[in-house]
């Protein structure tokens, strides 16, 4: 029988004292050391840094890095003889990553199918049309829907099927047109939008299975009677009650996807969230979310999307986000809360890892002209080894600034600068060289987490070296100025530290508010 996990943490100088506090908040399960590798920057270490530096204590059983450090998990592991894993970039999600504070998500699987429109896809040529159907794909949809206009040809809309279908995509014809439809059916398309009681013959002959809605928005007894015709038939079938927009019956139409699926428990069902997003003039990723968990409290399994607007060009994305994060809060019977930043493009949950108290700590450590840059509730911070200053004008800072002779760092401040301004202002994450992050509102850069990063557009400037404020690890020595490693056992940090410790999360939903559950 194997002994209790003992896990070591790796830092350097800068951030121990962080470590120590938030380490010192875990619950007494974890038996644990902090090995201080003894360089100041615990990103800047590479593997050769740390199997020269690092000696684990007698009974490791699991070595967790700094989230930012470019070593080989894999290498390292097989260096020290045991599991190494990359923890997160702030130390204050320590607690998270552990599972303490939310859970190990799980954002791999979904019961939702995105139906994505091409609204002019009768203007386009069949080519136009095969490479959007292939991006909306690569973006997150499942079905590729061909949107027919009123009053326009379509005459290469068999072509445009057959294209789709030889890509391996599933295709839906979307058109107010029974011949149309019955055109597209023949050409192969998978799915037709969309029959009512009057056209539902359509749907006997063909192989096609059919989106049903009423004949008018506020009849629902007709979408009754369509349903139950197909039911007879045993024919597969999507029933669409049809959302309206704001001030259009809006609340009505919601009231109806909650009668049909109460009087057909068991039937397929798409909402066609359009309506709302592109007809609603706000920030698509919040309504998005919300209808995306009406889809999920009514299983409701299909979605139609489109994108006409500017404001809706990453509905594909936020849909995809949208139906992950529900269906992980549904499975794990909770609150779509704690599952990832992917919904949360404005504003963090939490933006500032540091207090102005620890920054100030970490200036007071720093012996170089290197500017750094951090964001705290008080605003931005900026110090080398000879300024501290703070403020909430990016601007503001340029006349304290030892860069008036180098255009190309000035030029590199301000942008770090402007980008710290922004995360300040909006309650967003801010670290030092590293994108802000907008959740699926924009692409993430996918990075090697192995390598450092290449040296920037500004790396020339001055006498042959990195302008201040940029790291590159073939310019710059992480360990030159490092003191002798050192480990800290458990029960020292405990006893000295004041521990920063994770909220209970027992708690319980009481008349929409989250109260302690021996309280409820």
């Amino acid at each position: 029988m194997s002994g209790p996990e003992h896990i070591v943490f790796v830092t350097g100088r800068l951030a121990r004292a962080r470590l120590e506090k938030v380490a010192a908040g875990l619950p007494e399960k974890f038996r644990w050391s902090i090995v201080d590798a003894g360089v100041k920057v615990a990103a800047l270490m590479t593997e050769e840094i740390i199997r020269r530096r690092v000696v684990l204590p007698e009974g490791a059983t699991r070595v967790i890095l700094p989230g930012r450090c470019r070593a080989d998990p894999e290498h390292l592991a097989a260096h020290f003889g045991v599991p190494v894993e990359r923890g997160p970039d702030e130390v204050v999600d320590l607690p998270a990553w552990f599972g303490l504070t939310a859970r190990k998500v799980d954002l791999s699987r979904h019961d939702l199918r995105i139906f994505s429109e091409i609204v002019d896809a009768s203007k386009m040529s069949v080519g136009e049309i095969l490479a959007k159907g292939r991006d909306l794909a690569r973006r997150g949809a499942d079905v590729i829907d061909l949107g027919g206009l009123p009053d326009t040809p379509f005459p290469h809309l068999e072509d445009a099927v057959r294209a789709l279908k030889g890509a391996g995509l599933k295709v839906s014809v979307d058109s107010f047109s029974r011949e149309e439809l019955a055109r597209g059916a023949e050409a192969g398309a998978d799915y037709l939008l969309s029959l009512n009681e009057e056209t539902l013959d359509l749907a006997f002959e063909t192989e096609a299975v059919p989106v049903l809605v009423p004949t008018r928005p506020d009849d629902l007894p007709s979408l009754d009677r369509a349903i139950a015709r197909m039911r007879e038939a045993g024919r597969p079938f999507l029933a669409d009650p049809i959302l309206e927009p704001i001030h259009h019956g809006f609340v009505d139409s919601i009231a109806r996807y909650h009668d049909t699926r109460a009087r057909w428990p068991d039937i397929a069902m798409m909402m066609g969230t359009g309506n709302l997003t592109e007809l609603t003039e706000a920030d698509s990723l919040g309504v998005t979310a919300l209808l995306v968990g009406m889809c999920s409290e009514l299983a409701i399994g299909n979605v139609l999307i489109v994108q006409v607007s500017n404001h809706t060009r990453r509905t594909v994305e936020e849909h995809d986000a949208a139906r992950r994060v529900m269906y992980a809060a549904k499975a794990d019977a909770a609150l779509p809360k704690g599952y990832g930043r992917a919904l949360l493009a404005l504003h963090d949950k939490r933006p500032f890892v540091q207090t102005s108290e620890e920054i100030a700590q970490a200036a007071a450590e720093v012996r170089d002209a290197n500017y750094r840059i951090a964001v705290a509730e008080d605003g931005i911070h900026v110090y080398n080894r000879d300024i501290h200053r703070v403020g909430t004008d990016a601007m503001a800072f340029f006349p304290e600034l030892d860069v008036a002779s180098d255009g190309a760092h000035a030029f590199y401040l301000g942008a770090e600068l402007a980008k710290a301004e922004t995360a300040w202002r909006l309650g967003k994450r801010y670290v030092q060289d590293e994108p802000l992050v907008w959740g699926c509102a924009a692409d993430a850069e996918i990075e090697d987490a192995t390598a450092f990063k290449k040296a920037g557009h500004t790396r020339h400037s001055g006498p042959d070296a990195p302008p201040p404020g940029t790291w590159d690890a073939r310019l710059t020595k992480p360990d030159a100025d490092a003191r002798p490693p050192e480990t800290i056992p458990e029960d020292v940090v405990r006893a000295a530290a004041e521990p920063e410790r994770p909220r209970d999360s027992k708690t319980k939903l009481v008349c929409g508010r989250l109260v302690p559950a021996d309280r409820a």
